[in-house]
């Protein structure tokens, strides 16, 4: 369910825990390449382990390897700017 170009996920660890991205393309290897874009939610461009990703049942339609002007269409077009923009509470011990 992750592995899908066009699905919303919430970054789950690192420095970036709780900030919303989109997965752009799927690299293999359990790894993804996801954007926020940093413009929107902050979260740059970058490969991410799917072990770190926690998906949402948001989707939007983008083509392989959109880029950032192409997906903040998508997202305005579906009606998830706001929605994008509220970071997550994670829960970190």
């Amino acid at each position: 369910m992750v592995q899908e170009v066009g699905r919303i996920v919430v970054k789950a660890a690192g420095r970036d825990a709780g900030l919303k991205g989109v997965v752009v393309s799927v690299l293999g290897g359990n790894r993804v390449l996801v954007t926020g874009p940093p413009s929107l939610t902050g979260l740059r461009r970058r490969a991410v382990n799917v072990m770190h990703l926690l998906p949402t049942q948001f989707k939007v339609e983008l083509k392989r390897d959109a880029g950032d002007d192409e997906v903040l269409k998508a997202l305005e077009s579906s009606g998830l700017i706001d929605y994008m923009r509220r970071r997550a509470e994670i829960s970190r011990w």
